[in-house]
């Protein structure tokens, strides 16, 4: 059968590498803005109910919904690096076939987490240490919330397989629907039918429903990208669990750090963990772009690694460092100039409004290194040494995390916990970059005698 139009072609080639980090960032952001800022929106509903003590328990689902999400993270940096290299090497139905098992992979994996999750509620709350009055509402919204983490999975695998393409605008789609779905339903279900915080649970549900709608269209009908699984599943599943196993790791670092600093933060009350989930929010939707990055460059490095490319390589990656720093340095400038506007959104005042003034005044310096992080662990997860993002990911969150977040709640209480989880990922995101550039050395080194003259002009 004849490819369709429009069909799967190695864009990633040819063309200024800057150009498609910018192209595949923006129209990534644009989605993920959307996803986060109804996120955001959420949570300024829930806060507008005039209970701390509910935006507290929406922080604290947050973080555990978080730990689900970055699980299924890991198998999409799956499903984008396979099909992306398939893509470069010109397999257009070996892609086919791996998209069809990977998705279900997926699925079985975001149900696989939704049912170990769910009866360690009890035990997972308590931990991040909620309140007598917070813990309940907590573990209903996960309760409405946790079962469709297979959707989202899935979900995610769709949109990973669209960037693996390069259809950046049908990517953004994906997520942009589910936003959008959200931003109908969340109003309506929280005031209009008065359900509170399970309106905004039930309205992250439906969301993921048309997650997964608008992906399937894009992947099956626009790209005819996915066939039905059938036996192989089990033969991908190998190489899908040699990226996921430790991209999930990775990403599971993330969460695991966000328990540990909340833990210390949470010693200083309720108005101290409202402001954590104020941060939880503000965080994405101000720094979207630096998410979309690490899901842009990977299919890019993905394609001209199957391509033998590793001139273009070395081009994707300073490109998307380079972007990266103007990046942070923009977002930053808007933080702090809007730092009171910020505060006065979400009504707040005390301790909270303290906090989340204080992260917009540092958070600069932290982010500056995490995006740096995120974008090595992007190269690290789609050229074949997914074990390194693993480290790095859990060096920060442990040494580069804990320790610090102690020694600066004891100096200067839950600001000096803020500011000691910046400091604590200078390190690890000045080791990693430089480890990137190193790792295509290496890969350059390796195809040299297998090439015979060298890389392809």
């Amino acid at each position: 059968m004849s490819a369709p139009a429009g069909a799967p072609r190695a864009v990633f080639l040819s063309g200024s590498t800057m150009r498609h980090v910018v192209v595949m960032t923006a129209t990534g952001s644009v989605g993920l803005m959307a996803i986060f800022a109804v996120d955001f929106l959420s949570l300024f509903y829930i806060s507008r109910l005039g209970d701390p003590t509910l935006t507290a328990a929406v922080g604290y689902a947050t973080i555990v919904l978080f730990l689900a999400v970055s699980i299924n993270v890991g198998t999409m940096i799956a499903v984008g690096a396979l099909v992306s290299r398939a893509l470069g090497a010109g397999a257009r139905e070996e892609a086919r076939e791996l998209a069809g098992s990977l998705v279900a992979l997926s699925g079985l994996v975001g149900l696989l987490v939704s049912v170990l999750l769910l009866p360690l509620l009890p035990l997972l709350i308590p931990l991040l240490g909620a309140s007598a009055d917070a813990a309940p509402i907590a573990t209903r919204f996960l309760w409405i919330t946790l079962p469709s983490n297979a959707l989202m999975a899935i979900g995610m695998a769709l949109s990973g397989i669209l960037r693996a393409v390069g259809d950046a605008r049908r990517a953004m789609w994906v997520t942009l629907a589910g936003g959008i779905a959200t931003a109908i339903f969340d109003p309506l279900l929280i005031f209009g039918a008065g359900l509170g915080t399970d309106g905004a649970a039930i309205a992250t549900v439906i969301s993921r429903i048309v997650f997964v709608l608008v992906g399937l269209h894009s992947v099956v009908r626009i790209h005819a990208l996915l066939t039905w699984p059938g036996r192989r599943v089990l033969r991908d599943a190998r190489p899908a669990l040699s990226i996921a196993g430790p991209a999930v790791m990775t990403n599971v670092a993330t969460p695991v750090a966000n328990i540990c600093v909340t833990a210390v933060i949470a010693r200083y009350g309720d108005e101290a963990v409202a402001a954590i989930a104020i941060i939880d929010r503000l965080v994405p939707v101000a720094f979207a772009g630096l998410f979309a990055l690490s899901g842009a460059v990977g299919p890019i490095l993905g394609q001209n690694l199957g391509g033998g490319r590793y001139d273009r390589m070395r081009g994707a990656l300073k490109d998307a460092y380079i972007f990266m720093g103007g990046y942070v340095l923009a977002v930053w400038a808007l933080l702090v100039l809007g730092e009171r506007a910020i505060v006065a959104l979400f009504a707040v005042e005390g301790l909270t409004a303290e906090l989340v003034i204080f992260f917009c005044q540092v958070s600069g310096l932290m982010w500056l290194f995490v995006g740096a992080l995120f974008v090595a662990n992007a190269a690290f997860n789609n050229l074949g040494f997914a074990l390194y993002s693993t480290a790095f990911n859990w060096g920060r969150a442990t040494l580069g995390t804990v320790p610090f977040a102690l020694a600066g709640a004891a100096l200067a209480g839950p600001k000096g916990a803020l500011l000691g989880v910046a400091l604590g990922g200078v390190v690890f995101g000045l080791a990693a970059t430089r480890t990137s550039f190193r790792v295509v050395e290496r890969l350059e080194a390796r195809a040299r005698p297998v090439a015979g003259a060298g890389t392809p002009a």
